[in-house]
């Protein structure tokens, strides 16, 4: 075995890694000192719900594709070849279904947080836990994805460790927390092209140092690492079309679909036509993202074949060894490595700049102003300041802990998949199941939560013990599915696990799909057994009627004690208590929210008295009519 290579930096390099800190430090200062200087917390934290279409969706993209990400994808093609690139079939459904579901959901009911809606579905309490659950998450993760890259960078590179953390950390809290969320999606923005370019860059020039990308897919293909559609339905097979295609659906969901990172970027666009195109901008860019990594480890295969660093002992883990690449194909190139680094930074920053504004957003609207209803505006903005300030602290202190992980730093990693499943089944028994009531949703919750750490930590445990027991085989950590989950996989036949073990040999990629499905099942028999919601209880417009066109068979008596004969109706006492929730339908039977912010609110005075006569004309109808005739419709989906 040969000892780790380090290869050094130019100063263009350090130079060009700086400018990326100025210019990111720069866009942040702008919007501080630019516009309504941040004053208000609809500012601050939802960007005063007046993003266009390409902020919000390449902020979307940017958001989960991290340093992780991007170091992770090309080991992954260069060590098991390119069956992970049929991840892009999951990103139909996975971007189609929070299009045209969670977004109408949650963008008409005008929320700032993801979990008000829990609280509108079910209650306070469901609101908290499912808040506390999701800062649980952000925290442990937010500190591991900024050390991660900066740990790789400095064993191959000797750039200092705590440098890039300290830089990239303080860097990043001094933007979000002084230009809030409209300066995290400009440097979103900006840092995507940045790792655009940077890919970009290591795979033009690694392709034409190996011959070119025809030469490049031959050694690929005399290597079997083009991977042909692999239908076999083993869900402990580790990547195959199924556990790619459709357990990737849950995993973007789980992103895509409730995440309040994601959440809050929909609901700060202008309107919900620009947050669902948002969406569909995001689709062809994610597949783009894929296709670079992909085509990555397929550079990295046609240069150094079977033969690999990690092998040679040149570095110690897989990230390691994209990084040794990246610095093997530039070596005579002075600013292309800083390029590279660039952009796995750029990676780092758009993400926990998301952590910390989500989280001070969670913070805000779901443990803070629920409990000091009479806080001034002034106020509750500094707040979130000095929350989104607190967070980036924390940030740096979770860094430091995962120094001192050791091997638990990959578990890290599976952390985040492991929570984001239970959050997606909650989010999903409230929107479809209108019979679920809040026990059931806590009871499920729980009980996802405990299946999910139960077959993480056994799977961990496991395979941390069978790579001890047998030391010679060649196991390889691999974090992946953009920072998702981590899976240790041996490259030699196992014979087929039975009992608990097939459990924990479940593939990663299922875990959201497990998690969620058990959190739904176990909700929907607990509400059962406890007393299902009836239909006058629910919430207008917190449930999407998807059941009563599914059930059209059934009779209407059965239907009814279902929920799901109508879409369910804004009461009179409702309409006038939440005005988020008073709906006026229009032509097309789509229903617009009557508080709007003051750029879309363009209406004349004639169209105002209009609104008010609809407004009347439908209070009186409510008033007048028996409860099973009431047809006005909250959320026309």
């Amino acid at each position: 075995m040969g000892e780790i290579v380090q290869m050094q930096f130019s100063t263009v390099d350090y130079v060009i890694f700086a400018l990326l800190l100025v210019a990111s430090a720069g866009i942040g200062l702008f919007y501080a000192f630019s516009g309504g200087r941040q004053r208000t917390t609809q500012e601050f934290l939802m960007a005063d719900r007046s993003m266009s279409c390409l902020p919000v969706s390449l902020s979307l993209l940017a958001t989960f594709q991290s340093a992780v990400a991007i170091l992770g994808a090309p080991s992954e093609v260069y060590t098991f070849g390119t069956q992970y690139w049929f991840l892009g079939c999951s990103y139909f459904l996975g971007l189609l279904i929070p299009a045209h579901i969670f977004i109408p959901i949650f963008y008409r009911l005008r929320l700032s947080s993801a979990y008000e809606y829990l609280e509108l579905r079910f209650n306070k309490t469901v609101r908290i836990c499912g808040t506390v659950t999701f800062i649980f998450q952000m925290v442990i993760y937010m500190g591991v994805v900024l050390y991660a890259p900066a740990l790789a960078l400095n064993v191959v590179t000797g750039f200092d460790l705590w440098g890039a953390v300290l830089a990239l950390g303080l860097v990043c809290t001094l933007y979000t927390a002084l230009g809030g969320l409209k300066a995290v999606m400009w440097t979103d923005v900006f840092q995507t092209v940045v790792m655009f370019v940077g890919q970009l860059a290591v795979i033009i020039v690694g392709a034409s140092q190996a011959g070119g990308i025809g030469e490049v897919w031959r050694k690929a293909t005399n290597g079997s690492r083009i991977s042909g559609l692999d239908l076999n339905p083993d869900p402990t097979e580790r990547h195959t079309f199924w556990t790619l295609g459709v357990g990737g659906i849950f995993l973007m969901l789980a992103l895509y679909g409730v995440n309040q990172a994601q959440v809050q970027r929909y609901l700060s666009a202008r309107s919900e036509k620009e947050a669902v195109m948002s969406c569909y901008v995001v689709f062809p860019c994610q597949q783009i993202v894929l296709c670079l990594g992909c085509l990555m480890g397929l550079v990295m295969f046609a240069r150094y074949g079977e033969d690999s660093p990690l092998d040679k002992g040149y570095v110690k883990t897989n990230d390691q060894m994209v990084l040794y690449f990246v610095m093997d194909v530039f070596r005579d190139l002075p600013g292309l490595p800083g390029l590279f680094v660039a952009c796995l930074f750029s990676g780092a920053l758009s993400t926990i700049s998301s952590a910390f504004n989500s989280l001070a957003t969670v913070t805000m609207e779901d443990l803070i102003k629920p409990y000091f209803p009479n806080m001034t505006e002034a106020k509750a903005t500094l707040m979130s300041k000095g929350l989104a300030l607190a967070y980036g602290l924390v940030c740096l202190a979770m860094a430091y802990l995962a120094s001192l992980m050791g091997s638990v730093l990959q578990a890290a990693f599976s952390i985040f998949g492991m929570v984001g499943g239970p959050l997606l089944g909650l989010f999903c028994l409230g929107i479809f199941f209108p019979w679920a009531n809040s026990t059931g949703a806590l009871v499920g919750l729980f009980t996802g939560l405990a299946m999910a750490f139960w077959i993480g930590i056994g799977s961990f445990v496991m395979r941390m013990t069978a790579s001890t027991a047998a030391p010679l085989l060649n196991t390889t950590a691999l974090p992946l599915f953009e920072n998702m989950t981590t899976a240790v996989m041996t490259t030699l036949v196992k014979p087929r696990p039975t009992g608990v073990e097939a459990l924990y040999s479940l593939s990663y990629m299922w875990y959201s799909a497990h998690n969620s499905t058990t959190v739904v099942v176990v909700g929907l028999i607990v509400s059962f057994l406890t007393g299902p919601m009836k239909e006058k209880e629910l919430t207008p417009g917190t449930v999407f009627p998807v059941l009563g066109t599914l059930l059209f068979f059934l009779p209407e008596r059965y239907r009814e004690k279902l929920c799901c004969v109508t879409p369910l109706t804004p009461k009179p006492k409702e309409i006038s208590t939440q005005p988020y929730l008073m709906a006026k339908k229009d032509s097309n039977g789509a229903a617009h929210c009557k508080e709007d912010s003051a750029a879309e609110d363009k209406e004349t005075d004639s169209d105002r008295t209009q609104t008010q006569d609809e407004d009347l004309a439908i209070k009186i109808a409510l008033s007048s009519s028996p409860p099973t005739t009431q047809t006005v419709q909250e959320t026309s989906l």
